[in-house]
């Protein structure tokens, strides 16, 4: 006997991406009704991708005339605090869908009340079609984050001495505030080239493992940049947006520059636009998602 079935929506998306089976794949559910704990997660565990998130509707307040929504991000895992590829995801799974008539949704989130705006790209109207008729492909949406400020990191002496980091010759090591190791490489190509050793990674004092370098001169981009978080159950995020909350006010601050495009030089790989907004400790994070899948989900 089928239960009943509180999920009026499911997508599998591909975030931070223009093509299919790139990016970083996210699972968006748009639930009829909140679920507790225990289910969220046992549903992101079944999926077993970067991201599983969802989605429940949030009556009009009269305070803002922007649809508002509640959205939280699970890994196969745990629950994340912050999310930018599921939320990217989510943006895209709501403006696609027909579900708001609005340029601009609110999330209400363990982070508070993050933005995501659409914005149409300069020469295609948001009303042009995908060749499979189901999708507009002429924005990207914007999402408003909050900027992560580094710590200086008290490095043991044996840090640099483990496996992790032995092969790879640093810069700089520091902490985001959600714990994360943050390490700036000498070059792009050390990023790319980078062979993690996921036990070894686990073993790190930290939740997770950032690693940057300022990109090539001819590259199109200002940095590169990787994230593994074994601990999450996440080898290696395809892109992380989360991390360029921290990552974009570091290189801002290093290239005199608030706009910048970065290269998550994942397998996967994705493109991630943005705008450091340092008066406001704001990160605009900019990119566009595809879907690949949608079905239902019997619960």
């Amino acid at each position: 006997m089928i239960r009943g079935c509180f999920v009026v929506g499911l997508k599998q998306v591909d975030a931070f991406t223009d093509s299919a089976f790139k990016g970083n794949p996210a699972a968006v559910c748009l639930l009829e009704e909140e679920k507790d704990e225990l289910w969220l997660q046992a549903v992101a565990t079944e999926f077993n991708i970067s991201q599983t998130c969802f989605l429940t509707r949030i009556a009009s307040d009269s305070a803002s005339s922007n649809p508002q929504f509640g959205l939280r991000w699970f890994t196969p895992v745990a629950e994340l605090k912050l999310c930018g590829s599921g939320t990217l995801a989510a943006s895209h799974f709501l403006f696609n869908s027909g579900l708001v008539d609005a340029d601009v949704i609110e999330f209400m989130t363990l982070s508070g009340i993050l933005t995501a705006k659409r914005v149409p790209d300069a020469k295609i109207s948001i009303s042009a079609p995908l060749a499979n008729g189901n999708e507009c492909h002429g924005f990207s949406v914007e999402l408003t984050f909050p900027a992560h400020p580094l710590s200086d990191y008290d490095c043991p002496g044996n840090l640099t001495q483990s496996p992790s980091l032995s092969s790879i010759s640093t810069l700089e090591i520091k902490k985001t505030p959600y714990d994360d190791l943050f390490v700036v490489l000498h070059s792009a190509k050390a990023v790319s080239e980078y062979q993690p050793q996921f036990d070894e990674i686990q073993k790190l004092p930290a939740r997770g493992l950032i690693i940057t370098a300022v990109a090539p001169s001819n590259s199109g981009f200002d940095f590169y940049s990787r994230f593994f978080s074994p601990k999450l159950a996440i080898k290696e995020d395809p892109v992380c947006g989360s991390a360029h909350c921290a990552l974009a006010p570091y290189w801002s601050q290093k290239l005199g520059n608030t706009e910048l495009v970065a290269y998550q030089a994942s397998p996967r790989g994705g493109i991630i636009n943005l705008h450091v907004d340092e008066k406001n400790q704001r990160v605009l994070i900019r990119g566009k998602s595809v879907t690949v899948m949608e079905g239902s989900l019997l619960a």
